[in-house]
């Protein structure tokens, strides 16, 4: 039984439609990388999952249906711009999601010393740098085990080292039979550590597959060549390069 199952999924801001009818699973042990241009429907897709936005169709978690209430205690999600109450100090917000998780003190502390946040504990969330409020957010995903990890553009602003240690995490993660949903648009990223990729352009799935599938699939060289052909840009790249 997949882990997360996306049934024509569409999401509409008035009159604007961000998602149009899209449909993927993700397996357990598996990472599935969803790969856009901006606008392309990534985080929104996204924020359906973790039921942020309305949305027409179907989004099951583990068979249980619809991921709210008690059901998101499964469910551990970082956000392309996190949510955080900033007028907390990382202690104080840390401790508070553990209270609601029921996550005991050596996890925290784990988790807060991997990612180098140990020096910002009394430090209140508002002012922190970019970098450093993606790591809590990071940390506060990672803190009860979640069988399903939900990253919207989560390499976003954190240095070498807080990459390489979420990668192997993500990794783990998959390993113990956890499922991964994230989005990128850093090519390197996906090719490394995604199973499966599906790539979004004006809201729909154009193309899914592993990356060797899709690569051949567009007939391509590289997985970054398959992704300007699935969204009809290669040409165009090329254009506005000769003109330069």
């Amino acid at each position: 039984m997949p882990v997360l199952r996306v049934s024509n999924l569409r999401v509409r801001y008035g009159n604007k439609v961000a998602v149009d009818g899209i449909s993927f699973q993700v397996q357990p042990g598996e990472v599935y990388g969803l790969l856009g241009p901006n606008g392309a429907g990534k985080t929104s897709t996204i924020k359906a999952v973790v039921n942020l936005v309305d949305y027409e169709g179907e989004v099951d978690l583990m068979g249980m249906g619809r991921p709210r209430g008690e059901l998101l205690n499964h469910v551990g999600a970082v956000l392309e711009t996190p949510a955080l109450l900033e007028a907390l100090t990382v202690k104080e917000f840390l401790e508070l999601v553990a209270s609601v998780r029921g996550v005991d003190g050596r996890r925290i502390e784990a988790l807060v010393q991997a990612f180098g946040l140990s020096e910002h504990l009394g430090s209140y969330i508002a002012t922190l740098s970019q970098g450093n409020k993606q790591r809590v957010a990071i940390v506060s995903a990672l803190m009860h085990r979640p069988r399903l990890l939900v990253l919207d553009e989560p390499f976003n602003a954190l240095d070498v080292k807080s990459a390489r240690i979420l990668k192997e995490v993500i990794q783990n993660h998959r390993r113990e039979g956890g499922a991964v949903l994230f989005s990128t648009h850093v090519m390197e990223i996906a090719e490394r550590i995604c199973d499966r990729i599906g790539i979004l352009n004006e809201g729909r799935l154009v193309m899914e597959g592993t990356t060797r599938s899709i690569i051949e699939q567009a007939r391509a060289g590289s997985l970054e060549e398959a992704f300007l052909r699935a969204i009809h840009a290669e040409e165009e790249v090329r254009e506005i390069a000769e003109a330069l």
